[in-house]
């Protein structure tokens, strides 16, 4: 299965294309879509969304996997990259690829094996898992990995076989 890793964001969007079956996994490709600083947001917002309807064309994935949402104390930051992950989220809809979201306690729980997991921990573990001497970047891409893992673990796991029949 080909699934798409999406970290969400308005300056830096990053992604990581991978391929598993099983408990073979692999690295296909990984980047960012950027978009400079000071410059018109609604702008912005365009270039990720057609910049994200061309990866999507490109990579051909079977399953998209997007990070949820935190909330910290920057308010104003938190409601532009939610603007920033509603293109996105219309872009992937509009390709007719499945979304999965996932909290980021989850992609640390299906990567390290525990929820608090540090950022340190969470980029070794990816690092093992896909056998790669060193860690993709900018660090965006690196956790949009970590997020497609999150997927490729979640959706071969029992349970979620489980849930399928139901």
């Amino acid at each position: 299965m080909r699934i798409l890793g999406i970290d969400p964001g308005y300056g830096i969007t990053g992604f990581g294309l991978i391929e598993a079956q099983r408990a073979d996994m692999r690295l296909l490709r990984c980047g960012a879509i950027t978009t400079p600083p000071n410059t018109d947001f609604p702008w912005r917002l365009e270039v990720i969304y057609r910049d994200m309807t061309e990866l999507l064309r490109m990579a051909q994935p079977e399953a998209v996997a997007i990070e949820e949402l935190f909330f910290g104390h920057n308010v104003t930051t938190g409601i532009n990259v939610a603007q920033s992950r509603g293109v996105i989220l219309l872009a992937v809809r509009q390709a007719g690829v499945p979304i999965f979201e996932y909290k980021p306690m989850q992609v640390k729980q299906a990567v390290v094996g525990y929820g608090n997991a540090s950022k340190h921990q969470v980029m070794d573990m990816t690092m093992r898992l896909l056998r790669l001497d060193a860690l993709p970047k900018p660090d965006d891409a690196a956790d949009a990995i970590a997020i497609a893992l999150c997927h490729a673990r979640s959706s071969t796991s029992l349970l979620a076989r489980a849930n399928h029949t139901l």
